[in-house]
Parts: C-alpha cells; structure tokens; sequence
C-alpha cells in the first residue's frame, strides 16, 4: 500500500498536508507533550492556508514568561483522558474545546469528556444549545491514478458532525470524500470550521468542495436539511482562500471571516465582513487580524493580531476596524471566544509547549473596559490549539441585554482597507 503524498492531488496542483483533525494547522504540540510537527509548506492550498492562518509566528518558547522557578514545577502535560481545572474557574454555561482529538465541555469547576473518536476537531455550539457541530477525520483505503496508474493509498477526509451535550444523537451531515469516474476513484474536499447561524437552518463552512479540483477552500454556506454548499463568490487571494467564519450573534445579520493575504514570505490574514442582504463584502482590518470574534451586543470583534514576535488577543471596534483594547501582551495568546454574558473572554495560551485556556475578566463598559483578573481555565492539560473553544450560557442565565443599532451595509462608511463587492 502506497501512502497518500501530502503534495500529490488530481491534475498535478499540489495538497496540503493531512495532519488529521487533532491538529489540523500542523502547527501544535499535541496533548502529549510531544515536540510540534510543522507543516509542509508547498504550494497547496492548506499549506498556504496554514501560513497565513498563524503566519509561521506562533511563539514556541521553552520557558515560562518571568523564568526564574521553571525547573521547580512538573509542567507534564495531563493524560489524554484528562483536563485539569482551576478550582477558581466558575464558567457560567459551558465551554466547548478539544484535547487529543476530543471534544470535551466544562461548566462551572467540572469538565467531561464529550467524544471519544480521537479524531474530532473545531467544535461550535448552535445558538439554542441543543447541538455542538464538529468536524471528524476519518482514514480509510482509497484508490487513484499517479503516474498514469491507479494506486491506492490511505484516504483522509472530513465528515460534518453534530451532536448533543448530553453526548447522544451524533449525526453524520456531509462527508468530505470525493469521487470521480462513476465512483472508481477517491479524493476528498476540506470541510472546516462549521459555524451555524442563528436561525439554526445554516452552517457557515470553509471548503473546497464539492469539486477540489476546481475550487479554493473559501467561505461557504451550508444548508442542513438540503446538505447543499453554496459558495458565496467572495474576493480572495488565489488559492490562499479563507477561514475563520463568525456569525453575528444580535442585530443585522453580518458574517465575519478571514481572507488570507501574504506580504513576501509572510502571512496576512485580514477580517473581512459580509452582510447576507447585500450579499457584499469589505475589510474591516488590515492585514495581520484573524479568528474574529462577536461580543454579544454585536458591536464589538475580539480577535487574534498576529506580528513578528508571536499572536495576542485585542478587542477591535465594529464600525472603524480601531483597535479600542489589547487583553495580552505575551506574544502566546490566540482564539478568542467571547462570554455571552459580555463580561469574560477565553483565549488559548501556549507556555512550555503546552496549550491551556485563560479567561480576561472585563471591567468597566465598553469601549473603555479594564481587564480584571485573568484566571487558568485549565492548568497543564495540552489542549489542541488548532480547535478554537466555542461558549453557549442559557438565556435564563444572561443579563438583561440592549439591542444593538442596525448596522451600515458594508462598503457604507470608512474601512481601514476599502471596501469590494463580489
């Protein structure tokens, strides 16, 4: 058995590589405290997609910030089976992250194991809490031509999954798994980071399918009854594509996402927004932003500023793209999720090659808020870092909330980039 090239794909152009949903950037360190993979950087289209997502800059560094007491602390990452956390932690609702290839959820000081396939990744809750959506890897024996013959090789590929909290009814919406030549050969499409709206109706995606061959791995719609992809024709950087879709949780309907860019050898991911009754798209940064997310009223975008010395989370202002706010300085923070009670945001931290969560306790209003104190969620437990933590607290439990104003259709005032329509 031939296994599959990570730069082979049909026609010539080259793959990414196939890491598996565990650490699907190929940037980590895994749960087990193994040194990080890097990706193979070609001319693939997740290759790419992988440098402008991190842009080469996430800060493995061997020591804790302030050094001085490393050696006299055991930093071993917690078994697979475990997530250790700060007793201190009281997360309202429930967080949603992964480790070893796992969904796991914590609420208030207790956590538990979701999944169990140790192939699960980007998990999103839905806006009622009834459903998490997830993508799982599966690898199985798959057959196509190289070299003018037909070969077969491992077969790795996505399925769009969803489950409940509880952990029952996990279900199968789309697979990945490509076939061509009335289904005598195999390949595959990338799925990733299924975020749904707030009707529950949509998933927004970003694929390549349903033909790779042809496509970038950009922003798509999905719709769940009809299992249909809808490609939204948005401006990109061929094939550097997009990623990291968000959905407006209040007020107009606005969709968040990434568009990556590259300055030289060097990544430029830059937010860009798309309003669904226009159906049209302009930046609301510069390049150097990415993992955009919502605060709850809409107004506000916490995101991940990405530059030579590492990645740190900074809160930017919806209309201006301004930043108004930096909750790190340490060069090793990414992922925002905010609270969706507007008070709280978690973060993944890398320190001695471990991935844990951290939470920024907001003070004050908004824009001019202070951070608080800023807690471990978890402590030592190697949390995969490529599977940003998704956050759903009960209507019952939140604060009575202002609507926001309806927003400006894009392209309608000042952006730090100009505006583009599809």
């Amino acid at each position: 058995m031939i296994r599959r090239p990570s730069g082979s794909r049909p026609g010539g152009a080259s793959r990414g590589p196939t890491r598996g949903s565990r650490d699907p950037y190929g940037l980590l360190p895994r749960g087990s405290g193994r040194a990080p993979l890097l990706s193979a950087i070609g001319l693939a289209v997740v290759a790419l997609l992988t440098l402008g997502l991190f842009t080469g800059q996430l800060p493995f560094l061997p020591s804790r910030a302030g050094g001085g007491d490393a050696g006299a602390v055991d930093r071993t990452p917690a078994p697979s089976n475990i997530v250790i956390v700060d007793p201190k932690a009281n997360v309202p609702g429930s967080l949603v992250y992964v480790k070893q290839g796992n969904v796991w959820l914590q609420s208030g000081t207790s956590v538990r194991q979701l999944t169990d396939t140790g192939h699960d990744s980007m998990p999103s809750w839905s806006a009622d809490g009834t459903w998490i959506y997830f993508i799982e890897t599966r690898t199985e024996r798959g057959l196509f031509p190289l070299n003018g013959s037909a070969t077969y090789y491992d077969l790795t590929y996505p399925v769009l999954t969803r489950i409940h909290p509880d952990g029952s009814t996990r279900q199968e919406l789309a697979s990945g798994k490509y076939t061509i030549r009335g289904g005598k050969y195999e390949w595959f499409y990338w799925i990733r980071q299924p975020v749904p709206d707030r009707t529950g109706k949509t998933l927004a995606l970003v694929s390549d399918g349903p033909d790779p061959t042809k496509n970038d791995v950009v922003l798509q719609l999905f719709d769940i009854a009809s299992g249909q992809l809808t490609t939204l024709g948005l401006p990109e950087n061929p094939p550097l594509g997009h990623q990291d879709p968000a959905w407006r949780p209040t007020g107009r309907a606005q969709l968040l996402y990434v568009m990556n860019g590259r300055e030289g050898a060097r990544g430029a991911p830059s937010i860009w927004r798309w309003d669904p009754a226009t159906k049209k798209a302009n930046a609301l940064t510069g390049p150097g932003y990415m993992a955009p997310a919502w605060s709850p009223d809409g107004m506000y975008v916490a995101a991940t500023k990405t530059n030579s010395l590492g990645t740190d989370v900074v809160i930017l202002d919806l209309k201006t793209g301004a930043e108004v706010m930096r909750l790190t300085n340490d060069g090793r923070s990414w992922g925002p999720v905010w609270s969706p009670a507007g008070d709280e945001i978690a973060y993944l931290h890398i320190e001695d090659g471990i991935v844990d969560l951290k939470l920024a306790r907001l003070t004050g209003t908004a824009p001019g808020w202070t951070v608080g104190e800023t807690l471990d969620l978890t402590r030592y437990s190697g949390l995969d870092g490529g599977s940003r933590p998704s956050w759903y607290v009960p209507a019952n439990q939140l604060p009575p909330r202002t609507p926001p104003p309806p927003a400006a259709p894009p392209g309608s005032g000042a952006s730090p980039a100009g505006s583009a329509a599809p």
